[in-house]
């Protein structure tokens, strides 16, 4: 009793057990639908977004000591469209659009499959083990897909500048490439690719790790809906054009027709540097940072978007 007429329960009221309970468990996803979800919204981005790749990469090819063949983004762009037409954007789509499925769902089947042991007893990552997490998948998806695929697309492109192209095609291309030097000449650039790649994925999940934690707080449940993931994830990818960009660069160098003027991935940084200037590490930033938010925006979305219809018909809880 407190007072005349009061009475105090012993109890809590519902309203306060509702507002002390703990949050639910975080909902895992299964490794299998990150590989599937993955694959999807990698094969669809890229089709969306090529040109805006094949122009970054032009530019980053055309070294100043040539001289430069390109005046910037927009003359790139018309001189490829007189030469080759509005399709000659597209050329090595097939290269990216044949990686970038297994790329995905590589990507992402492993930072699921060790976040879903990094996570604590409530089903929280941590941005840290976000980061760690996103640094291993980086890391596989450059070994196994990214640096041969990677490799056949720049040359690709770098052909096209050529007088006499001479791949007519992607399989022709990869027979080309393997018949004059092997396996291993799709596989130039690899530690700047692992560089590139596994730096890439850490930052991306780090901040998008981040993000979620602050959006959903306490309410690890919460849902996401496809304008905030597609923000999130918009902003993960500007910070990671401007976090390595310069191993954008060194890696593209490495890849092309011209590869065989650098002895390792240091001397063809050294050799930038040397002959170009610190700028040339930033080469084709606008257009990588435009592609980028894009891309990595469309593939969180339509990933988290496969991933909810999948937890509807395929049950793995």
């Amino acid at each position: 009793m407190q007072g005349r007429g009061t009475f105090i329960s012993p109890f809590p009221s519902p309203r306060c057990l509702a507002a002390a309970a703990p949050a639910g468990k975080a909902k895992l996803t299964h490794p299998g639908k990150a590989i599937l979800a993955g694959g999807l919204a990698g094969g669809i981005e890229i089709c969306i977004t090529f040109p805006t790749e094949y122009v970054k990469t032009q530019l980053q090819l055309d070294e100043r000591a040539n001289p430069p063949k390109y005046r910037g983004i927009g003359d790139c762009v018309k001189q490829t469209v007189q030469g080759h037409g509005v399709k000659g954007l597209y050329r090595g789509l097939s290269s990216l659009v044949y990686g970038s499925i297994p790329k995905s769902a590589v990507r992402f089947g492993v930072f699921e499959f060790l976040s879903n042991r990094a996570r604590d007893e409530n089903g929280r990552l941590d941005s840290t083990k976000g980061l760690l997490c996103g640094l291993g998948a980086g890391i596989l998806e450059a070994v196994f897909v990214v640096c041969p695929m990677e490799t056949v697309k720049v040359k690709f492109i770098h052909d096209q500048t050529s007088a006499n192209p001479k791949y007519k095609g992607f399989y022709h291309g990869v027979r080309e490439i393997i018949n004059a030097q092997g396996i291993r000449g799709t596989y130039q650039g690899l530690t700047a690719t692992v560089l590139k790649q596994g730096s890439n994925q850490a930052i991306r999940f780090y901040v998008m790790t981040s993000l979620k934690n602050w959006y959903k707080g306490d309410n690890l449940d919460k849902a996401m809906n496809p304008l905030v993931t597609g923000t999130f994830g918009a902003v993960a990818g500007a910070a990671s054009v401007f976090g390595n960009t310069p191993l954008d660069v060194i890696k593209t160098r490495m890849q092309g027709l011209e590869a065989h003027k650098y002895k390792s991935t240091l001397d063809c940084a050294l050799k930038i540097m040397r002959h170009e200037g610190l700028a040339a590490f930033y080469k084709g930033t606008v257009p990588r940072l435009g592609r980028v938010c894009l891309d990595v925006a469309i593939v969180f979305i339509i990933y988290e978007e496969v991933v909810k219809v999948l937890n509807i018909v395929w049950k793995t809880d």
